[in-house]
């Protein structure tokens, strides 16, 4: 049977952005427009006929608010809602609330200034609309060039067996991506002072990094940041890899710090799950704990992979806590995970993390 297209409902004040974002759906054979919209008003009549599989929603509209006209659409019948504003740039509240309130994904107001540009917002745009297609919801022109998928390889070399060395501290290793945010939050507010510390790439827009881990710590016992180049991992302290830019774990001494680099997309993104993992792969080996949770595709799978080979123990969330079982089951499927635990033990292995013994674990398994 022909797999029916993804439906979206583009709901955003402003001609040319539904024009833009339409041309940009429009162009890949698997998403279909089913219709736009210039404010929540005319979104309600829409979906009183029919139901898009997906919508993006604008924040700042006239009449009703994007914030306000989500509520009301989670609170009834929810629907997966791509939030797409210019004020991931600024960080705002309004975000964060936004994905508390069922959101699936914030995204960027579309950028056409270059061609480059318009490849990547086309790549992210129809990314996001397949995952947000995909998500576990609770109540609450010329077709674009396709970018091409690169490895870690082109970011640094594949990890030498042998060379991470065991004296430094043990340090764990995030990749997470969509119906991330609620998620990280949940994991980061229960770990208290004495965790290891914790690198994360989230796949998130640029800018919007830096307000998400300011608040984040100032709801955790941790301290957590949007990382800069040469900041020290330590105990007690998250870092956050900065959108639109690469992190890597390396080592000065016996400590551990990031460093922060640019570079092309990794798994057709920046920053990549792949590049943290084969980084922690090469500089912890065997000190590192890799985890990785919801999120649609593939990246990390390989890089976690390269971990559990250096030593390292590794984890994936298991589908029934994860709001798109992407990037973990590829993971699994790929034999990159030693045991799949559902969200509520995240924060328990963590903790557990630095008093277990060395040394890889063995066959998957799956712990509640």
């Amino acid at each position: 049977m022909t797999r029916q297209p993804i439906r979206v409902l583009i709901v955003d004040d402003s001609a040319s952005v539904r024009q833009v974002l339409s041309s940009i759906l429009n162009d890949d054979p698997g998403i279909e427009v089913m219709g736009t919209a210039a404010d929540a008003f005319a979104a309600v009549r829409r979906l009183q006929n029919e139901l898009p599989d997906v919508m993006i929603l604008d924040i700042e509209m006239p009449g009703m608010d994007g914030l306000t006209f989500l509520r009301k659409i989670m609170a009834q019948r929810p629907i997966p809602v791509i939030i797409c504003s210019t004020l991931t740039e600024t960080g705002s509240r309004a975000l964060f609330d936004a994905l508390e309130a069922g959101a699936v994904d914030v995204l960027p107001k579309p950028r056409i200034d270059t061609r480059n540009a318009l490849i990547e917002t086309a790549d992210r745009l129809r990314h996001s609309v397949r995952a947000a297609a995909q998500a576990r919801l609770r109540p609450r022109q010329a077709r674009l060039p396709v970018e091409k998928k690169l490895t870690a390889d082109v970011i640094m070399p594949p990890p030498v067996p042998g060379r991470a060395r065991s004296e430094t501290d043990r340090i764990v290793c995030i990749g997470i991506s969509t119906g991330g945010t609620e998620t990280l939050r949940e994991v980061l507010t229960a770990l208290s002072v004495t965790c290891p510390g914790i690198a994360v790439v989230q796949h998130m827009p640029e800018k919007f990094t830096a307000a998400f881990a300011r608040r984040l710590n100032g709801i955790c016992a941790v301290e957590v940041k949007e990382a800069e180049d040469g900041d020290e991992l330590r105990a007690g302290r998250v870092l956050i890899a900065p959108g639109n830019r690469h992190m890597l774990l390396q080592r000065s001494g016996t400590q551990y710090r990031v460093a922060i680099k640019d570079g092309p997309h990794v798994s057709r993104h920046r920053p990549s799950v792949d590049v943290l993992f084969r980084s922690a792969a090469q500089y912890a080996g065997a000190n590192a704990l890799g985890l990785i949770m919801t999120g649609m595709g593939d990246d990390g799978a390989r890089g976690l992979l390269e971990m559990r080979k250096a030593g390292a123990h590794t984890l994936a969330q298991d589908e029934e806590s994860c709001v798109v079982f992407g990037m973990p089951k590829e993971a699994i499927e790929l034999g990159a995970a030693q045991r799949v635990i559902g969200l509520a033990r995240v924060p328990q292995e963590i903790m557990a993390w630095p008093h277990l013994g060395r040394g890889a674990a063995g066959d998957v398994a799956q712990t509640a």
